[in-house]
């Protein structure tokens, strides 16, 4: 069956797989970018990569409000489980679980992570998810890593990759990064929510065609891609 993704702005995602729906790093309310508010978000799922509050601002009511399964590391699992979300399923770096949806791959991301109250976030982290239209990695907020290219040889038909510098991987990184992935696709996200991780997404694309084999996606919040 078809997968549709739909950007939602900066690091979040709405992904629905074979009649399940799950939003990834859900950052909407205070987003300036964001086409959607919380309390529109229909989710069985949420994925989180670290505990900024760029993340998983919204985490905490669409898991409430949707009766739906958190997935994220162990530390922000139990802080959300004291925030009364009853529905958790903890993971960490270099593990696989087979959700209804496909399995998910926990992977690294060289990033900090500090839950909006201040207290430890564990690892940052990163999701190479597993879906019967093929393999998403979603590198979340990273530096470049070598260790890219071994999830680059799970086959990937789709990578979204941060581009927007200071906080995360620049233009000149994201490109290297798509040489250790080889993705089909690539589609590059937290960038221009604010000026200070503002870049031209057009011309990073065009160094894509010209310098590797993968399709550069340019989408604009709330813009979807579908893998058959």
């Amino acid at each position: 069956m078809a997968t549709s993704l739909r950007w939602l702005g900066h690091g979040c995602w709405f992904i629905e797989s074979d009649g399940h729906r799950i939003i990834l790093d859900p950052f909407l309310d205070e987003s300036p970018v964001s086409p959607l508010k919380s309390d529109q978000v229909k989710a069985d799922y949420v994925l989180i990569s670290h505990g900024h509050f760029d993340h998983m601002g919204d985490a905490e009511k669409i898991a409430k409000a949707n009766a739906a399964t958190v997935i994220a590391t162990y530390e922000i699992c139990e802080w959300l489980n004291r925030k009364g979300v009853s529905s958790t399923h903890a993971m960490n770096i270099g593990g696989t679980y087979r959700f209804p949806f496909g399995r998910v791959k926990m992977t690294p991301a060289i990033h900090t992570s500090m839950l909006p109250d201040g207290s430890y976030g564990g690892a940052a982290v990163g999701y190479l998810l597993f879906l019967p239209a093929g393999n998403v990695y979603f590198a979340c907020d990273t530096g470049l890593f070598l260790d890219m290219q071994l999830i680059g040889d799970h086959g990937l038909e789709l990578a979204v990759l941060p581009i927007g510098d200071n906080f995360t991987m620049g233009p000149e990184d994201a490109l290297r990064a798509v040489a250790l992935l080889r993705p089909k696709k690539v589609v590059p996200v937290h960038v221009n929510t604010w000026p200070l991780i503002a870049q031209d997404v057009s011309e990073w694309a065009s160094q894509v065609r010209e310098k590797t084999k993968s399709e550069p996606v340019v989408l604009k919040p709330g813009d979807t891609i579908s893998l058959a």
